[in-house]
């Protein structure tokens, strides 16, 4: 039986994949499986993966002719995955020596749904260590008691698939699949979803997943539509809510989240062409401008100055 399954959905990575690769064979195990998901790459990639596939059975090599994105290709490889649970990692990414193995020993100790781990960001030759936001470690703790404070960073603050493993009988449930019409910000409502249905968690002091920043060909980095998904993503989050139990005070914390996303897109602004940049105002000031002004009110203390003045130079509204 397969213990573990990793998906590594990777479009042209080939001058990354050899670190991907290595981190790979120094956490291998013989229950473990490795299901990389080549989303219609034009370089070197599916010549590397082919040639290192020859010498590791434990990885498969999918491969579509074209690009689907990156939660087409992450739920392409869950499909194809045999797990009792799944990770993921991105192709630009790589792992510590043995981090799924104790990652893997932790779920299983702790029996809940899904754990989360930190990471280390890199950036050039620079490492900095990120912690997910929960200081209670090694326990098992209720989801959505991971969603508040509003004004605090919080879990669902920290939507990193990769920081984590979770059981399979949560991509059973519907829990683990990915909105395929998002190409970016597709892990936003993925990280609401997974803390409002889920049963147990636990945070665990693992920094094993090394995540390669200002990569020039990320989906953090492009500048294109593709940016503007954030809308919809968020706008997922809030239609989810509606149902919700604990809505009026969990969608606090979503518009905060998404002031402040709307804020950060702002401030990247000139990557985007100048239609996208009139865009971008627009649904923004649209945005901001339907939510009620009792939400804005209790929100805008943790929005902070900076944000406030933001939207009151770029978009002319104060709120």
């Amino acid at each position: 039986m397969t213990t573990l399954s990793v998906i590594i959905p990777m479009r042209d990575v080939a001058p990354y994949l050899g670190d991907l690769l290595l981190s790979l064979t120094h956490n291998d195990r013989e229950d473990f499986e490795f299901i990389a998901v080549d989303d219609g790459s034009a370089d070197a990639t599916p010549q590397i993966l082919a040639e290192h596939a020859q010498r590791m059975p434990n990885l498969r090599v999918l491969r579509n002719d074209e690009a689907v994105g990156l939660s087409g290709a992450r739920n392409r490889g869950m499909a194809a995955s045999s797990g009792r649970y799944i990770t993921f990692l991105d192709g630009d990414d790589w792992l510590a020596p043995g981090h799924l193995q104790r990652a893997v020993a932790a779920i299983e100790e702790l029996g809940c749904d899904f754990i989360r781990t930190d990471h280390v960001q890199v950036f050039g030759r620079r490492r900095e260590v990120h912690r997910a936001p929960m200081g209670r470690r090694g326990v098992r703790l209720d989801p959505r008691d991971g969603i508040l404070p509003m004004h605090t960073k919080t879990m669902v603050d920290y939507p990193y698939a990769w920081a984590g493993v979770y059981r399979r009988e949560l991509l059973e449930e519907g829990l683990l699949r990915f909105d395929e019409e998002l190409l970016t910000a597709e892990d936003r409502p993925w990280i609401w979803r997974l803390h409002r249905r889920a049963s147990s968690y636990a945070v665990v002091s693992l920094p094993g997943v090394f995540y390669r920043r200002q990569v020039a060909n990320s989906l953090s980095r492009v500048g294109d539509r593709r940016q503007l998904h954030f809308f919809a993503a968020f706008d997922k989050v809030l239609d989810e809510l509606a149902d919700d139990p604990d809505r009026d005070r969990f969608m606090l914390k979503a518009v905060q989240n998404y002031c402040a996303i709307i804020a950060h897109h702002l401030s990247e602004r000139e990557r985007l062409s100048p239609a996208l940049r009139h865009v971008l105002r627009s649904r923004a000031r649209e945005r901001l401008r339907s939510f009620p002004p009792d939400v804005l009110a209790a929100v805008r203390p943790g929005i902070g100055k900076e944000r406030l003045d933001l939207f009151a130079t770029t978009l002319g509204i104060g709120i």
